[in-house]
């Protein structure tokens, strides 16, 4: 190795090293960039994180407030004022009242001291029966039972009261005020649970007011269980014999629905689709354009009425094209009059040139039906219209326009015409050869 080759080798590789301390340079330089960047962002993600709870704090300590103040607020409403009044008033009959009765069952004998408990806590238990009554639905005789026994209980339990009051004259007190105390008692014993009573008719019919949603779809079940006997009794089969709470009721009806009449939607029939089908036949006669009075009588008049030379003006030369024959091939044929002597066909007009008014379109059941043709006979009319046609001409699409024909019927007949040509082209060459 030479010296000037050592040299470039050294200064090459000092020039690597240089270039990789370089690259490491960077690629550490990088390293602590992104570093910063991921602590930036985390302290930006930690701001973010506080500033949200001490929004959360704040919205939870705001929320509490207006939750207090409506409590405070919904506290003084008519309907917390009544009910709680009410309790109040329940308890303070209960207190005046019960006294009395202890007093005098105990003065009688001791051994009577439960009696006054059971008196009048049977009289509030039959009142809380009443409410339970109301609040499951049951039937108006257990109602009017259990305010018969509060009635009952209430009514022997105010006795009693009137009795002690009016026994306290001779202890102090003068026969009106003994009389007086004795009615006060008696009052205070009845009217604990006839205010009991009256709170529960007045949240009774409270209810039964703010129910009318529930009245409305009890009603709605009970019309549609009038109405719809088949259906109704498709879906309980149906409820029952699924397990139980799989199959709810509003789908089971629609299941029932479909099963009895056939229709996927709930509210209809086939019936009503026909009558649905028939009304939008009507909408869309009437509102179809109305028919020209000219053109009406010019369409209705026999061709018995027209002359020879109006059926010879419009009577389609030889040379016509195809699609005057089709049209005139799928004109309906003209009924022949019979006369005394021997019958006379009469001749059929042929399509005026004068140019016609529209009448809107016709529908396709007075349509006549266009006469079809047999392999044959399109073969033929192939034939005819190709006869000076050139071999390269004889594509499908040139036959099926000319032909008017279908375009699988268009390459048979393009295949068969190149056949007879090929073999038309034969035997000429063979004639020539001889």
């Amino acid at each position: 190795m030479s010296l000037s080759t050592y040299r470039q080798e050294q200064r090459a590789d000092q020039a690597a090293a240089a270039e990789q301390r370089r690259l490491d340079a960077a690629a550490a330089e990088e390293r602590r960039a992104d570093r910063r960047r991921a602590e930036d962002e985390r302290a930006a993600r930690q701001r973010a994180q506080a500033r949200a709870d001490r929004e959360a704090d704040r919205a939870a300590r705001q929320q509490r407030r207006r939750e207090r103040a409506e409590s405070r607020s919904a506290a003084l409403t008519p309907e917390n004022i009544y009910r709680r009044g009410t309790l109040g008033l329940v308890a303070a009959s209960g207190l005046a009242s019960l006294p009395a009765q202890v007093l005098h069952f105990v003065g009688i004998s001791p051994l009577l001291l439960p009696l006054p408990l059971a008196l009048e806590g049977a009289a509030w238990v039959m009142a809380a029966g009443v409410a339970y009554a109301d609040a499951r639905g049951l039937p108006g005789w257990v109602r009017w039972m259990l305010r018969t026994l509060v009635v009952a209980c209430a009514g022997f339990a105010a006795h009693i009261n009137y009795g002690y009051g009016l026994s306290l004259a001779g202890h102090g007190l003068t026969a009106a005020d003994a009389s007086t105390v004795g009615a006060g008692l008696a009052a205070v014993t009845v009217l604990g649970p006839a205010v009991f009573e009256i709170r529960q008719w007045v949240s009774t019919i409270a209810a039964a007011t703010g129910g009318a949603d529930e009245r409305a779809r009890r009603r709605h079940a009970a019309r549609r269980r009038r109405h719809h006997r088949k259906v109704l009794r498709v879906a309980n089969r149906l409820v029952s014999a699924a397990p139980f709470g799989d199959l709810p009721a509003e789908e089971a009806w629609a299941r029932a629905w479909s099963i009895v009449h056939g229709c996927d939607e709930p509210s209809m029939t086939p019936k009503l689709h026909q009558r649905a089908a028939e009304s939008a036949q009507r909408m869309r006669k009437a509102q179809q354009p109305p028919t020209d009075s000219t053109n009406t009588e010019e369409s209705t008049e026999e061709p018995a009425n027209r002359s020879t030379s109006e059926l010879e003006e419009s009577t389609p030369a030889p040379s016509a094209p195809i699609e005057a024959k089709s049209r005139l091939e799928a004109l309906d044929p003209v009924p022949v009059v019979e006369s005394i002597d021997r019958p006379v066909p009469v001749v059929a007009a042929a399509e005026s040139t004068r140019p016609r008014r529209a009448t809107g379109r016709v529908p396709r059941s007075a349509r006549s039906a266009r006469p079809k043709r047999t392999a044959e006979q399109l073969l033929d009319e192939a034939r005819s219209v190709t006869a000076d046609w050139p071999i390269e001409d004889l594509t499908a699409e040139a036959i099926r326009k000319a032909v008017r024909t279908a375009p699988d019927k268009a390459r048979g007949l393009r295949e068969a015409l190149r056949a007879e040509r090929g073999d038309q082209d034969g035997e000429a060459s063979a004639a020539e050869a001889a």
